[in-house]
């Protein structure tokens, strides 16, 4: 069995991290089988043989795969003969786009919940996390998510574009979803399991796709600990 290193907060199921869900959804859409470890800021010693200190981390046999979209590309390498995340060469291409696409929204959304991440974070990683978020951002974790609420609509603006394909179809993958769809999936993923913060509205074409994501694989994001969807 695969083993998959997952950011934990102080709950140990309270799994948080929007790139570690990319890849748990992916393992769940190729129907592998895998043991996800509870890992938190404090334990880089744990990722010493990856040769790096971030999750997630992938361990299949003796080898160990970092960065979640090397580990998408290693499964579907590996697992030919299993669902495809990509749809074939040229969708993984594209889902290059999706990826970094939703790194971008990731970023955005930690203007909104990051006290709330820090306030689910066990206590031994605190300092680490303020002082490390408090440098990249120069200013406090408080003062990061300010009038939050102000800022919000320019947000919900901002997705039109995922707003208006999912006028026209369920998922980023057409009819099912694929890579593309849980590598956008991941921050709102993240953002529900952290915070009570909400992001979209009910009627939002963007919430009924997330929470069509919610329930897909049994129920596997969904079950998840977080705040209402």
């Amino acid at each position: 069995m695969m083993k998959l290193f997952d950011l934990a907060g102080a709950e140990t199921d309270r799994r948080f991290s929007p790139y570690c869900w990319r890849i748990r959804l992916a393992l769940a859409h190729k129907g592998l089988d895998v043991e996800t470890v509870a890992w938190r800021f404090n334990e880089k010693d744990a990722l010493m043989a990856s040769g790096q200190g971030k999750v997630p981390v992938l361990v299949h046999g003796d080898k160990w795969i970092y960065d979640s979209w090397k580990i998408a590309q290693y499964l579907e390498d590996t697992f030919p003969d299993l669902p495809t995340l990509f749809g074939g060469p040229e969708g993984m291409a594209l889902s290059r786009l999706h990826s970094n696409m939703g790194d971008v929204i990731a970023g955005q959304i930690s203007r909104f919940v990051l006290l709330d991440v820090y306030e689910h974070l066990d206590d031994k990683d605190k300092s680490y996390f303020r002082e490390s978020r408090e440098q990249r951002f120069g200013m406090s974790l408080e003062q990061v998510v300010a009038e939050r609420e102000s800022r919000l609509q320019d947000f919900r603006d901002g997705l039109i574009a995922l707003r208006m394909t999912l006028k026209t179809q369920p998922f980023f993958g057409g009819d099912r979803p694929l890579y593309g769809d849980f590598a956008l999936f991941g921050p709102f993923q993240w953002a529900r399991c952290i915070s009570p913060f909400q992001l979209l509205t009910a009627d939002d074409p963007i919430a009924h796709w997330r929470m069509r994501l919610l329930k897909s694989f049994n129920g596997l994001a969904g079950s998840a600990p977080g705040y209402d969807a």
